[in-house]
């Protein structure tokens, strides 16, 4: 199950929705900036990788 800080609130938020779903539904624990900043880079991979 994934976590958010309540620090992180603000900045998790403005994201979309879809990539809030996707980012939720990789099982990640977000404490501070540089979590979300690697989960979002992972997506990022993943997505090049994929075409």
């Amino acid at each position: 199950m994934s976590y958010v800080s309540p620090k992180l609130h603000q900045q998790f938020e403005s994201l979309s929705i879809d990539l809030k779903n996707e980012i939720l539904s990789r099982n990640v624990q977000l404490n501070n900036l540089n979590d979300l900043i690697a989960v979002l880079q992972q997506i990022i991979n993943d997505e090049e990788s994929a075409t």
